[in-house]
């Protein structure tokens, strides 16, 4: 089916009451580098731009990191570099250091704020809310003009959530990013459907990430599963995560993650036209580790299949 641009633009914002998976992000050391790969493989990635962060007198302050992004039908992909000196870059930097990979699982949530109140009665001593924004080039019938992206971000200390920089997010301007040209991704690769964590405990992972994210865990194979409106948490063990993905950093970590895509067989032919080794699970699910630029690991199937997969 396909949708419009407003259309999939709205439905980034979850309805109240609803939580969704908006996106993950890797660390990388050199942006241009993993990007290019990416295009390679066929997605069509944003323009740089470098995070500000704007504060209570509307002060705007470079927040110390840059990225690019492959936005998808659901969800999107961040790529991030730490540039600056930052209490944010240093943060940055330091999670670079365990591992190459996904540092980043940023729940979608229709009001920050709220999530603030309730993480702080359930104890995980949230941080100060921040609102994030960057300047981007947005078409419009006119033409090109100038825009501020802007979301609300809640994080709370490293330790509370030590699998990487789980996180709420409100996006306040989906219009902004979710643009048409950004879209275009002739690989058929559709949205982000399901986030994997690399957990020592895997049942007090799944009741610590339940009680952050208002989520009922359920045990499924080898892993244990929160379902959000809008894709899934699977939380297992280091050889759980490796049995599947590939590879896996040690715990806690957040491994990899699932694509919804449109036709898996020719999605993975890109990877291995690319020097990937890709390996095919079951039916027309696939895994695939990512180069070292990048760090991390794909699933990949079609939409329905992940659906099927994730329930078993």
């Amino acid at each position: 089916m396909t949708h419009s641009n407003a259309d999939v633009a709205r439905h980034q914002r979850p309805a109240p009451g609803e939580l969704v998976i908006d996106h993950v992000a890797h660390f990388v050391e050199d942006l241009d580098k993993a990007v290019d790969w990416l295009q390679t493989l066929g997605f069509v990635a944003s323009p740089r731009s470098d995070q500000t962060t704007r504060e209570a007198d509307g002060t705007e302050r470079p927040a110390g990191q840059a990225n690019r992004c492959i936005m998808l039908e659901a969800g999107y992909l961040e790529i991030l570099t730490p540039t600056l000196d930052t209490p944010t870059s240093q943060r940055t930097r330091a999670q670079m250091a365990r591992y190459a990979g996904v540092h980043i699982l940023a729940f979608g949530t229709p009001s920050a704020e709220e999530d603030h109140a309730r993480l702080a009665r359930h104890g995980f001593d949230p941080l100060p809310l921040v609102d994030l924004q960057r300047g981007l080039e947005v078409e419009t019938p006119a033409g090109v003009t100038q825009a501020l992206a802007r979301f609300a971000v809640q994080r709370v200390p490293t330790e509370r959530m030590p699998e990487g920089r789980v996180q709420f997010c409100e996006q306040l301007t989906p219009e902004h990013l979710w643009q048409a040209r950004y879209l275009q991704h002739v690989n058929g690769v559709r949205g982000l459907d399901a986030v994997v964590v690399c957990a020592d405990d895997p049942v007090e992972a799944a009741a610590r990430f339940a009680r952050f994210a208002g989520l009922l865990p359920a045990a499924g194979g080898e892993f244990l599963h929160l379902r959000t409106t809008r894709g899934s948490v699977l939380i297992g063990t280091r050889e759980a995560c490796v049995a599947l993905l590939g590879a896996a950093p040690p715990a806690p970590a957040l491994a990899g993650y699932a694509l919804a895509c449109d036709d898996p067989p020719a999605f993975a032919r890109r990877l291995e036209a690319l020097g990937c080794m890709v390996r095919r699970i079951e039916d027309e699910l696939f895994s695939c580790v990512l180069p070292a630029a990048l760090g991390g690991a794909w699933l990949f199937a079609r939409r329905d299949a992940l659906a099927r997969w994730a329930q078993d």
